[in-house]
């Protein structure tokens, strides 16, 4: 955890670099949302994986939410497929 004083400075850095660079301030933007998606996608397939598992061990009402909560996931992924690749 950064103190305020170095919280502050990094911010003004951060909004420097913003101004000075945009071109390299976007470009390491989209890297850091394409990161998240791919984590994101790799938790949805190790969770769908799962499901069959969490079925058998929990019974079949834990199954059915676990996958009407994984439908919700890909709806919301297939949303907003644009923002993370």
């Amino acid at each position: 955890m950064l103190s305020k004083e170095d919280q502050r400075r990094f911010e003004q850095i951060t909004r420097q670099l913003r101004e000075s660079d945009p071109e390299f301030f976007a470009r390491l933007d989209h890297r850091a949302r394409a990161r998240r998606g791919r984590y994101l996608m790799l938790l949805t397939v190790v969770l769908w994986a799962s499901l069959p598992a969490a079925t058998v061990l929990a019974g079949r009402p834990a199954g059915a939410i676990f996958a009407a909560v994984l439908l919700a996931n890909a709806a919301v992924m297939w949303r907003f497929r644009r923002r993370w690749w």
